[in-house]
């Protein structure tokens, strides 16, 4: 889903009634990279980057699956329909269940409800011992995770369709609609629920703040600014995880803005130009995101000046960031776990797994991050 690789897969062309992929469309764009991925210079440590543990699941396959962190448990879950609840300071697995079809997304989870998404946009709720509550029906294919929180399981299908069930009965109890530009980015844009709010990443470079009440819209930016000749140039819209501190939620488009908005009124806090698929993360004092070359920076949260950045691991299909500790992880292509100095980006630690693409966004527990790997390899990792 990166620039320069399998251009046919990343585009999905939006007709007036039916959402097609973009590869027979754009197969003359599978060529091999013009700008070939980094070699990895040799890396001398200064923190001992250690793997607390491991578990296996099965492959994502085309998809992206992110863990879920939740009180004391993580969620994860392969495309095959497999679905697992891991104790995040062990690793022990507490339960394995199959949901007896293929997934596109997952997983949710506030800790109550664990929620995945099948074929055709099949939504399906387990408590928290992985037993069944519900089906639910999108109405179209997810590819994001749904959100879990406030009593209520949230998706966003490819049609632009945000619709909310009740995490308990599976009732729908609202559905918001959002227009859908001709061409967007086959990727997952998620949505984050912050107290009575849904802040949802958007195609098209739009974010939403929507009532959970209702579904009724508070505000919404436009973060992107589509510009060019050709649909494929305009294409803006917003990538990865909205990322929600304090007052301020932060989002990356592609091929054109990285900003932090007001949470109450979608005030502009600041905006610079940069591209990225895979979205950003904040701590208390910084935005941390990777462009379309592989380029990590680190802005200062509060102005959005640019502090560091470091280029050594250009074209490397890097994965969000995630800051933990005094250091930003990612990962890339070949399954490297890359971390950064937070001071000035320098390498500090590298770990490999299993050979496969990190695509999925990490997830930060305490001083632990966990990655998942398109192969299946769920794994946390502490730099000390």
């Amino acid at each position: 889903m990166r620039t320069g690789f399998k251009y046919c897969s990343k585009y999905i062309c939006v007709g007036a009634v039916v959402l097609l992929s973009g590869c027979s469309m754009f197969s003359w764009f599978s060529k091999k990279p013009v700008n070939p991925p980094a070699p990895l210079a040799e890396l001398k440590a200064t923190k001992n980057v250690h793997t607390l543990w491991k578990v296996s699941v099965p492959k994502s396959e085309t998809y992206q699956f992110s863990p879920a962190l939740a009180a004391d448990s993580v969620y994860a879950a392969g495309a095959d329909g497999t679905i697992v609840r891991i104790n995040v300071k062990s690793g022990q697995t507490d339960w394995r269940i199959n949901a007896k079809m293929k997934l596109t997304a997952g997983v949710g989870s506030d800790g109550a409800t664990v929620a995945v998404v099948g074929e055709k946009g099949v939504v399906l709720a387990y408590d928290n011992a992985g037993k069944l509550l519900w089906k639910g029906q999108a109405s179209s294919e997810v590819l994001s995770a749904p959100a879990v929180g406030s009593g209520l399981v949230i998706v966003r299908s490819l049609d632009n369709r945000i619709a909310a069930f009740d995490a308990l009965t599976g009732v729908r109890r609202w559905m918001a609609e959002r227009n859908t530009p001709s061409l967007t980015l086959r990727s997952a844009p998620g949505i984050a629920i912050v107290s009575s709010t849904a802040f949802v990443a958007l195609p098209g470079g739009r974010l939403s703040a929507l009532t959970l009440t209702n579904g009724g819209p508070i505000w919404e930016v436009q973060v992107g600014d589509p510009r060019g000749t050709t649909e494929m140039e305009r294409v803006a819209d917003v990538s990865g995880m909205p990322a929600v501190l304090g007052n301020d939620v932060c989002v990356v488009t592609y091929q054109s803005r990285i900003g932090c908005f007001d949470t109450s009124s979608g005030g502009v806090r600041w905006v610079k130009a940069f591209s990225s698929s895979v979205g950003v993360s904040v701590d208390a004092r910084y935005v941390f995101a990777a462009d379309e070359s592989g380029t990590v920076t680190e802005f200062e949260r509060a102005t959005g000046a640019a502090l560091w950045s470091n280029d050594k691991l250009s074209y490397r299909q890097l994965s969000a960031p995630a800051s933990v500790g005094s250091t930003v992880a990612l990962g890339d292509y070949q399954g490297y776990i890359h971390f950064l100095s937070q001071a000035d980006g320098s390498f500090v630690g590298r770990v490999p797994t299993d050979g496969s693409a990190i695509t999925a966004n990490p997830v930060v527990a305490g001083s632990s991050v966990i990655f998942q790997t398109q192969a299946g390899t769920v794994v946390a990792l502490a730099a000390e």
